[in-house]
């Protein structure tokens, strides 16, 4: 009986190529990009679960600072790890993640690398235990056998080694310090929010602290937030109470009133990569609405398989007519049908295989992920189950339970119709399919405008053909080296300070100034400059001067207008501000520029002049003389840095790169938008062709009677013209909605205009009018004499 079934719907497909074909590619695009998103979607989910600890793993998170100056801090101090251990009921395990900065460049034999694209960290021992993360050579209980001793990764291996065996070997970091390869990693998966090439021992970091200086050991040093942090709880603790306990140590341990205005947090593991840290979502909102795309093209594919199955179930009444009169029962039908919508789907779904498995790599490219689809995974068929039942259901039953239930009788006579319900289904079915689209359609011109508006937007500076990089030994020789640059051809500027402009990452609440309220902290951005440092970026000054370069300018300090009128100093020009410990005279005040991104508000600065500690340097050439610019640059670094390879960024590319993931997202809309807005009309497309057929009589008499081309496109196009319409009016207020939170992201937005509503519905109408007054002009064409010759 089953085989017959599949027999009869084979044979069908064969007798209408042309309906099956529009069935079978919207199918299949849908299944496509439905199940390429849906795997991105799974993947983004699936972060940090394949560590087995990671329901009870919490990164601890340090809430500084009061009022509006009030920051989630990301790192702790050193201390709270170990005190969690020593005076925690219930901590189980902690470990400490530190950036290994010092170190950038490692040298074997010959062979000079830099550090990897996932950077080098200080661990505790407890990593390899806390973690599983696969350790392929080496010993988990004791992976550092002494200071000296480093864990690498495969990849790093295969970098520095080739394919000999690493464990042995000695690297030489920084030209200075040998370390000794003692473990060696399997590289950490694509979705873990900890990646590493090198792993050094946390001993080597206690020993930096020489014990002279005001903290006087790692255990000790309360004042520096630096470690990346994780505790191991059981199950069911109260984390509050944890994290509360860790306060009150801190207050007990830290000197000086600031220490209440320190509040610790902890946040699960298993959402550091999709959550911010004071718990709003960050990446999850993307993983949100690209969850919802996959469902609107997954809907929209299977309202056109409903749509044409349905529309055509006039031609088939006779058919499911005479099977009910040689005894065909209603359920016998209805499997029948089924099982035909069941071989559409399984000839779509073995072409999106095929396609998606030609487009992965280039789906990976723009989405900056590397997935794999592999048919043996069983995550991947858990994805196209879950995916392939949904739909099936959806496309399956309703054209069953229409197309079996004719009576016999009235099909036989020609007296069947479908009724008015049916004909209002397939209405709401393309209303609902160009509400997706039009949706889709205005949150692309929103998201690109958005991303339009960044790039465009003025920052209050000019960072345009500008390089830097870090100086290293060219430091002590700043102003001589300066000299020498500027007499360079190509080179039209040249300044130095402590951080990059486009991100400046530093954060302080070691300030005071007259009229501070006690009991209050106050975060400030600090920066280090040199006296060209305005003039280099083109900076204003909202009022006093800048740095003159004269000695007494170590005392002076310059506020950007954010930090003014947060302090609350009037006429500030003058007044005192201590940073650190040094006490000072503010001498200007900065106009406000935007050193982070846009999703930030501009947040208070500091800018003072402090020779020595302004390492970075910044140089200004043109498009048409970068060569020649680098070229220089690059003579320079080998006088002072030969052992070092000469590594800089021009800080357009630092810029676009606080904005990657939203690019990424803004690509991957459009090319959803624009998939959509096709396979909803590859619909519309067989729906007018359908209509035309049907009405292909009615079409020759119009003619006879003096109808034009014009008049008979205009009679088949209004009514789906109107359902587009109907959609625009619908998705408008929606799309507004979700892109108007959507935007809350951003502190500086733009505003939802009128027009980007007007071109969504210009553009969808015309595309559906493109669509439909192809058959509809074909149908009008045709030969009266031909349509009318059988009546």
């Amino acid at each position: 009986m089953i085989r017959n079934y599949f027999k009869t719907a084979w044979r069908n497909i064969l007798k209408n190529k042309f309906y099956a074909s529009i069935n079978i590619v919207g199918l299949t695009v849908g299944l496509t990009v439905g199940l390429m998103i849906l795997l991105w979607v799974s993947d983004e989910l699936s972060f940090d679960r394949f560590h087995t600890k990671a329901d009870r793993l919490y990164q601890m998170e340090a809430q500084i600072g009061t009022g509006s100056s009030k920051q989630i801090w990301g790192g702790v101090q050193g201390p709270v790890a170990t005190y969690a251990l020593k005076e925690v009921p219930g901590v189980q395990s902690a470990v400490r993640l530190v950036y290994a900065y010092e170190y950038s460049v490692f040298r074997y034999k010959d062979k000079l690398l830099g550090t990897g694209d996932n950077g080098n960290w200080y661990v505790d021992p407890s990593f390899f235990k806390i973690f599983d993360f696969k350790m392929l050579k080496g010993n988990v209980n004791a992976p550092f056998p002494n200071d000296k001793s480093i864990v690498i990764t495969q990849a790093t291996a295969k970098r520095f080694f080739g394919d000999a065996d690493p464990i042995g070997k000695t690297i030489l970091a920084d030209n200075k310090d040998s370390y000794t390869v003692t473990g060696l990693m399997a590289d950490a998966p694509e979705n873990s929010s900890i990646k590493f090439d090198m792993l050094f021992s946390m001993e080597v970091k206690k020993k930096q602290y020489t014990g002279k200086d005001y903290w006087k050991s790692m255990d000790e040093d309360w004042g520096n937030y630096y470690t990346t942090t994780f505790l191991l709880l059981p199950a069911g603790t109260n984390v509050q109470a944890i994290a509360d306990k860790l306060t009150k140590i801190h207050i007990q341990h830290q000197p000086g009133p600031d220490a209440a205005k320190v509040k610790y947090q902890m946040q699960p593991f298993t959402q550091i990569h999709l959550y911010n840290a004071d718990g709003s979502e960050s990446g999850m909102q993307t993983v949100r609405i690209f969850l919802i795309i996959a469902i609107f093209i997954l809907l929209i594919a299977c309202i056109n398989y409903v749509n044409l199955s349905t529309a055509r179930a006039m031609l088939r009444s006779k058919e499911v007519s005479v099977r009910k009169i040689i005894g065909a029962e209603r359920k016998q039908l209805f499997a029948q049908f089924v099982i035909e919508t069941v071989l559409f789907f399984s000839i779509a779904l073995v072409l999106a295989f095929g396609a998606i498995e030609l487009l992965m790599p280039l789906y990976n490219n723009l989405s900056g992920k590397q997935m794999v689809f592999n048919l043996l995974d069983g995550g991947v068929w858990e994805v196209i189950g879950l995916t392939l039942l949904a739909t099936l259901t959806i496309s399956s039953i309703y054209p069953a339970l229409l197309l079996s239930s004719f009576k016999p009788i009235n099909a036989l006579k020609g007296k069947i119709s479908l009724g008015i319900g049916n004909a209002a289904f397939r209405k709401v079915l393309v209303v609902t399919q160009f509400i997706f689209s039009i949706g889709l359609i205005i949150g692309t011109l929103v998201i690109n405008s958005q991303l339009k508006y960044i790039r465009e937007k003025e920052l209050g500076y000019d960072k345009s053909y500008v390089f830097s990089f870090g100086m290293r030994d060219m430091q002590k020789n700043y102003e001589a080296l300066r000299a020498e640059l500027l007499r360079q051809p190509g080179i039209y500027g040249v300044t130095s300070s402590s951080d990059n402009i486009v991100s400046i990452g530093s954060n302080t609440g070691d300030t005071d100034w007259d009229g501070k309220v006690q009991g209050t902290m106050f975060l400030i951005h600090p920066m280090y400059i040199d006296k060209n440092y305005l003039d280099f970026f083109k900076v204003k000054l909202a009022a006093g001067t800048g740095f003159a370069g004269y000695k007494t300018d170590t005392a002076h300090y310059l506020l950007n207008e954010t930090a003014v009128r947060e302090t609350g100093i009037k006429n500030p020009v003058g007044k005192r501000f201590k940073l650190h410990d040094i006490n000072g005279t503010i001498i200007g005040v900065v106009k406000d520029f935007h050193f982070a991104s846009l999703k930030q508000k501009i947040e208070p600065a500091v800018f003072a002049y402090r020779p020595g500690n302004d390492w970075r340097i910044s140089i200004r050439t043109t498009g048409k003389d970068a060569p020649k610019a680098i070229a220089a640059a690059t003579k320079i670094w080998k006088q002072y840095n030969a052992a070092f390879p000469f590594e800089y960024s021009f800080m357009d590319a630092d810029y676009d790169n606080l904005y990657k993931s939203d690019q990424r997202s803004g690509t991957l809309f459009s090319a959803f938008a624009v998939i959509a807005i096709l396979v909803s009309c590859l619909g519309l497309f067989g729906l007018a062709t359908y209509t035309a057929q049907v009405r292909i009589k009615e079409i020759g008499i119009r003619k006879v009677l003096g109808a034009s081309v014009i008049n008979i496109t205009g009679m088949l196009s209004k009514d789906f013209l109107m359902l587009v319409a109907v959609s625009l009016l619908i998705a408008s207020p929606i799309a507004w909605y979700a892109m108007t939170k959507w935007l809350q992201d951003y502190a500086y937005r733009i505003i939802i205009e009128w027009w980007i509503f007007a071109i969504a519905g210009i553009a969808a109408v015309l595309i559906a009018f493109a669509t439909i007054s192809f058959q509809a002009v074909k149908a009008a064409l045709t030969n009266p004499v031909k349509s009318l010759r059988s009546e």
